[in-house]
């Protein structure tokens, strides 16, 4: 089973044998990883139905919940992990969710397109559109991404929300990271990758 860049950094981040609850868990690909390779247990939240079937042929317990109306099933450090990825910029109060998160796993990791990479600014800047990219294929009218931001934005947000950041990594399009990325990620990096959790 291949992972991208992305899930195979977050994979890195899991301690074998946690309990992990997988937000927007698509087609269940990195929750069946970690069962096989990290022996973590949990489930996954999912609201397509399609992505639900492929989640149980690959043995992933999956709930179908809209992740709008939060977490409020879950008693507060049930797991020890809840992940996000390429979901927080669809989410309606991602900084609900944020906390939400934070509340029932002892970290989170949430992974989200950065509006701050360079050929974004470059879109709005001489062109004069909402960037379209690989990161950010839809046009604005149909876009599912609704909260868009930069690493900047969601940093200051972590901060306003007393929101512990314990790592940060960022990769492009392909899912590859690079030299240039750890030294400017808020101008280099597509993808931004989060590992965080709630201060004392």
């Amino acid at each position: 089973m291949n992972l991208r860049t992305d899930q195979a950094l977050i994979a890195e981040w899991i301690k074998p044998g946690s309990r992990v609850l997988d937000l927007g868990c698509g087609d269940g690909t990195l929750m069946a990883y970690l069962q096989e390779h990290k022996n973590v247990n949990g489930y996954g939240l999912e609201i397509d139905e399609e992505n639900i079937v492929q989640c149980i042929h690959r043995g992933v317990d999956v709930i179908q919940t809209d992740l709008d109306k939060g977490l409020s099933e879950f008693k507060k450090d049930t797991f020890d992990y809840v992940i996000m990825t390429q979901t927080l910029q669809a989410i309606y109060y991602p900084d609900k969710l944020l906390q939400e998160m934070t509340r029932v796993g002892h970290e989170a990791i949430v992974t989200f397109p950065n509006m701050g990479h360079w050929r974004n600014r470059l879109q709005i800047a001489f062109a004069g559109h909402m960037p379209k990219s690989k990161t950010l294929p839809y046009e604005w009218y149909n876009t599912p991404n609704i909260h868009l931001c930069t690493l900047t934005d969601f940093e200051a947000l972590c901060t306003s929300k007393n929101i512990e950041i314990l790592e940060r990594a960022t990769v492009d399009h392909e899912h590859q990271s690079s030299i240039g990325m750890n030294l400017f990620p808020n101008l280099l990096g597509e993808i931004a990758i989060y590992r965080f959790r709630q201060n004392d």
